[in-house]
């Protein structure tokens, strides 16, 4: 009987411990699969930070290229005129080139203001994205220890 008994304790006990095993490993499966949800969800909010970001910035450089393409409409309205009132072939020669200097100069400025933004658009846009691959690499170390 006392061997019976021990075998009882001895298939209890391995019934136990398997018990645990298994619920231990379901646990661990089941945080990996909310592990696995909570980062796509972050991921998707990263894009959709990124792409707001894009469109913000799309916005603010259609408005300065916009902005641009008035003022130098008005400025060349306004060298037409003033060329029109000219008194000799001269003054015609001096005040087209101050006003190619003029139209040179601002569109080099413009050039460089907007080159900034879209700089600045880009690194804004990127960073989101580049934190979560820096999140999956971390992950990936992690599951690798």
């Amino acid at each position: 009987m006392t061997d019976a008994k021990a075998a009882a304790k001895k298939v209890e006990a391995f019934a136990a411990d398997a018990q645990k095993s298994m619920t231990e490993g379901f646990e661990k499966i089941s945080k990996g699969f909310e592990d696995a949800a909570s980062f796509g969800q972050e991921n998707v909010e990263a894009v959709v930070q990124s792409s707001s970001i894009a469109a913000k910035a799309a916005e603010e450089l259609n408005a300065e290229i916009m902005a641009y393409a008035k003022k130098s409409m008005e400025s060349s309205m306004a060298a037409a005129k003033e060329l029109t009132s000219v008194k000799s072939v001269t003054e015609f020669v001096e005040k087209q080139a101050e006003f190619a200097k003029s139209s040179f100069d601002g569109f080099v400025k413009q050039a460089t203001k907007l080159n900034d933004m879209y700089l600045a658009a880009a690194k804004s846009t990127v960073e989101p994205l580049g934190a979560r691959f820096t999140a999956a690499a971390e992950a990936v170390k992690t599951y690798q220890a």
